[in-house]
């Protein structure tokens, strides 16, 4: 149990400040709880008692002593069979991969581990606590059988992380029905429904198998155990033996259960591998078949309780009882109106009857208003009354157990979950509220169980389906697969793509490769589809990306490609300063947020916040650029799409990664108050200079002022280190400042023509700018781009008129900078700006924190990677500010990007200055 301080509480619950009370809620059954607001909150652990099953990999290759070696499976099924039984069912390849008993499992994952210890990454491979009993090797658990008479061989290793072909067998999805879940699949063209269960007899549990088998006319055979120390085997008509050890004392068994076996027959080959065959049925079979290992002493209990079972099959179709039955009140807390976008908070349902964390990480709408979230924790609630004024916010636990979910959409009405399971359609079977079919839509993306490789994001195709974007198997964390690059693990064969699912779920089709971590927003009128990814190794800095099918994005480690393709240019970079992590987009699809409707909203992880995308069409192709929606973002901002009812902008997100917020989740709106904007609502980049087009009126002075505009330029080096130091064009590092020679103002007064000398094609540029709107408002901002096409302006299409071209290759006389002064202060600031305080803490604190603390920095000594040990003097701090991968600190990954070229020299002896006032060793 975990309890939270009134700080961290407070960040979670934004101030709510009711008392707490249980109402009935008249004719819906559910129980009302208001949030209240006390000193602590306490977390109950990530597995819950009263709900059958999670989601999970697994790691089964070292149980033991006559237990097969090769054994992982990305995705499986961990179910609660009884009190201390359980089984890890694969649903790739339709087997019990490994059964156990005594305790369940250690909660390792990135979503557990941070479950109630929000900071943790250190997440490990998933394993078993308990006593392994039964498991199978790396292939199909079921086969159709061949031949005249059929032969049953076992099948052949698979690890390709990827499903058996649905030609073979397919996973349909998983019934809950209280205590017990159902399995739903296919093998051929056969159904088969299997509900596992457990039996204790004379102090032994058996696993128990009930099948309803659909009419077939294939054989169908199915691998229950491998035994890999077998010295005998035995078998009759309705048990099957394989002995182990040297004075053949233990024995794991089969037996058939009841009287309806004669479709059945068990089998044992090899010494190792206890086999069920089921012969074919016109009118179909249900059976029963129990596993068992124990000692050799005990058979004739087992056979005995084999006899004696009696196994019912719930009706599950039907639907089962609710789970959760409470709904949780929260009063949301709205923002004055005090600009033109502001956000509202819709306070989390914390504390709740399950006391259960709630990260919110993506939000969808149903046709009518009503809200639907997806928790990292694997959660689904439903969200009622949301209004103007936010003051009745109903939330009800609709579904759980699934893997590390980021994604959710609802689709006519329909909610669809993207994790590491694939995409999941939930069904209410009897209008309770909670789901009671977890329908497997589509596993047809492949998956590892590489820690880092995301499930990354999904959006609905709006003529059916969906694109997904799977993360790249990146290698900072616990891995299975070889290295195949700095910074990548092999993965799956889809790791660090886009993939296009069809509308029924059963193919995909690769659309752009070469991502490191993406994440997607599509126009749902036209089918636009951007991606961004995340600064890494081979990524310089942040990009989105207008995304084409058969495009490469320069990752070489997820090509996927032998014919050597071009790298797509993005669609804009985003300089790490600004962004250095970001996920998700958004196309604003109502015309209800004033200048942002029908714009494209880009989310932004690490600073956090929303930031407009504009683009900039020419003959070439398109580029773009972005400029900051300021408002209040308490919590990492991650995904968020457009309310239909009320049209404005609902953002998800949650914290664990690398972020400048330390707020650990929040569910916001974004509402336009019908204020005035004074955002750059278009721009063009060409020949002869900049223009930029804005929300509101300018005041004609300070607009026509070259001084107020100062912009720079400069590239990033794409290569196989984390992230890039920004270059000049001719190579050398820096940037280069640019010389604005005169201002133009359109006479509509919103669009101001920049003349710039000497533009060219950059990977960035930044324009900065202080100037006053017509109403008198003060606009310090900044705007930032890519100039991946250059032609020439034509002002007249603007309004520009009388424009002096001469004036490009005048000089004016600029005032000279002062020469800067090396300080503390100043690297103060720069730790912030530079968004260094994402990673490091200047304090000690380590927990969430990507780099080491400052505190106490100077002058330590620090071991590293490589078993040395250096003294952190300014050489060393000098060296990790511009080569941060030369010497990596034992306990951290190489993920901090250079600042060569970024940094001058006295911001970087201003960085020293400020890490000496920490505190010296």
């Amino acid at each position: 149990m975990l309890r939270l301080s009134r700080e961290i509480y407070g960040l979670i619950t934004f101030g709510v400040l009711l008392i707490a009370f249980v109402l009935l809620s008249g004719s819906s059954g559910y129980q009302k709880l208001i949030t209240s607001n006390p000193d602590s909150l306490e977390i109950a652990p990530f597995v819950e008692p009263d709900f059958p099953f999670i989601s999970t990999s697994i790691d089964a290759r070292k149980l033991g002593t006559g237990f097969p070696t090769d054994n992982q499976a990305a995705r499986t099924l961990a179910i609660r069979l009884g009190d201390s039984a359980y089984v890890c069912f694969d649903t790739d390849l339709l087997r019990w991969s490994v059964a156990w008993t005594r305790k369940f499992m250690p909660m390792t994952l990135m979503h557990q581990v941070s479950y109630d210890d929000f900071s943790n990454k250190n997440n490990k491979l998933a394993t078993i606590a308990g006593a392994p009993q039964i498991a199978t090797g790396s292939y199909a658990g079921w086969v159709a059988l061949q031949g005249n008479p059929p032969t049953f061989a076992v099948p052949t290793p698979k690890n390709d992380w990827m499903p058996l072909p649905a030609a073979e067998a397919r996973w349909n999805g998983i019934y809950t029905h209280g205590d017990k879940v159902v399995l739903n699949y296919t093998v051929g063209q056969t159904k088969v429904m299997e509900m596992p269960g457990s039996l204790d007899f004379n102090g032994e549990t058996a696993f128990v198998r009930t099948f309803k088998i659909g009419s077939s006319t294939d054989a169908l055979g199915l691998v229950l155990a491998e035994v890999t120390n077998g010295t005998k085997t035995q078998q009759n008509s309705k048990f099957a033996y394989v002995y182990q050890g040297a004075n053949q004392d233990t024995v794991t068994a089969i037996g058939l259960v009841g009287k309806n076996t004669k479709l059945l027959q068990p089998d044992v080959s090899d010494n190792s591998h206890l086999k069920v065959r089921f012969a074919p049925s016109a009118q179909g079979t249900e059976a029963t078949v129990m596993v068992w290992k124990g000692p050799a002493r005990m058979i004739k209990q087992f056979e005995k309780a084999c006899k004696s079972a009696r196994i019912a099959f719930p009706d599950v179709q039907k639907g089962g009882p609710a789970y959760w039955k409470e709904e949780v009140t929260t009063r949301g807390v709205l923002s004055p109106d005090t600009a033109a976008f502001v956000t509202d908070k819709l306070t989390l349902p914390l504390p709740n009857p399950w006391r259960r964390n709630v990260r919110v990480a993506d939000v969808s709408f149903f046709k009518n208003g009503r809200a639907a979230v997806i928790t990292f924790e694997g959660d689904v609630w439903l969200i009622d009354g949301i209004d103007r004024n936010l003051q009745n916010i109903q939330w009800k636990r609709f579904a759980s157990g699934l893997h590390e979910t980021m994604s959710i959409e609802v689709v006519n009405d329909e909610i669809y979950i993207f994790g590491r399971e694939g995409i999941v359609r939930l069904h209410d079977l009897n209008g309770d509220d909670v789901a009671d079919y977890y329908e497997n839509f589509s596993n047809v993306m492949s998956q590892s169980p590489e820690g880092r490789e995301w499930a990354g994001d999904v959006v609905p195709v709006p003529e059916g389906g969906f694109y997904i974007a799977k993360g790249g198997s990146l290698s900072n964390g616990p891995g299975v697969t070889p290295q195949v690059a700095k910074g990548f693990r092999k993965g799956s064969k889809h790791n660090g793509t886009i993939l296009k699912i069809s509308p029924d779920g059963r193919e995909a089709e690769v659309i752009a490769t070469g991502f490191r971590g993406p994440y997607l927003g599509i126009n749902p009128k036209t089918g636009v589809l951007t991606a961004s990814d995340q600064q890494g190794n081979f990524v310089p800095s942040s990009p989105i990306y207008l995304v084409k099918k058969g495009d490469y994005y320069g990752v070489s480690p997820t090509e996927h490609r032998t014919d050597n393709p071009p790298i797509a240019p993005p669609l804009t970079w985003i300089p790490h300063h600004i962004d250095q992590s970001s996920i998700g987009q958004a196309w604003v699809t109502s015309d209800k947020m004033g200048p942002l409707s029908g714009g494209l909203i880009h989310f932004s992880y690490g600073r956090p916040g929303l930031f407009r995308v504009l683009m900039d069409s020419t003959s070439q192709g398109i580029q773009g650029g972005l400029s900051m929606i300021h408002a209040d973002y308490p919590a990492p901002t991650s995904k968020g799409t457009t309310n239909p009812q009320d049209g404005q902008i609902y953002v998800a997100g949650f914290n664990l990664w690398g972020s400048n917020s330390k707020g650990l989740s929040a569910l916001l709106r974004l509402r336009y108050t019908g204020k005035p904007s004074y955002m750059v609502d278009q721009f063009e980049a060409g020949k002869q200079g900049i223009v930029l087009s804005f929300d509101s009126e300018l005041d004609a002075v300070t607009a026509t002022n070259p001084d107020n505009f100062q912009i720079k330029r400069y590239n990033y080096l794409r290569t196989e280190e984390y992230g890039s130091g920004h270059y000049k064009l001719d190579g050398s590092t820096g940037e280069e400042p640019m010389f604005v020679s005169a201002a133009y103002l359109s006479p509509d007064r919103r669009k101001v023509l920049l003349l710039v000398p000497e533009m060219k094609e950059v990977m960035q540029m930044e324009v900065n700018y202080q100037i006053t709107a017509k109403d008198g408002h003060k606009i310090a901002d900044e705007f930032w781009f890519t100039v991946n096409y250059l032609e020439d302006i034509a002002p007249a299409k603007y309004g520009f008129t009388n424009v002096d071209y001469t004036q490009l290759t005048a000089r004016r006389n600029v005032l000279e900078k002062p020469k800067e002064v090396a300080s503390a202060e100043k690297g103060k600031a720069i730790f912030t700006k530079t968004a260094c305080a994402g990673c490091h803490s200047e304090g000690t604190r380590t927990k969430g924190m990507y780099g080491p603390p400052f505190q106490g920095l100077y002058g330590a000594k620090r071991p590293l990677e490589d078993g040395s040990t250096v003294i952190a003097d300014d050489a060393y701090l000098r060296e990790s500010i511009l080569n941060p991968t030369a010497k990596i600190v034992k306990g951290y990954n190489p993920e901090m990007p250079s600042f060569q070229g970024i940094l001058s020299d006295t911001d970087i002896e201003s960085v020293i200055l400020f890490v000496k006032s920490l505190g010296e060793k």
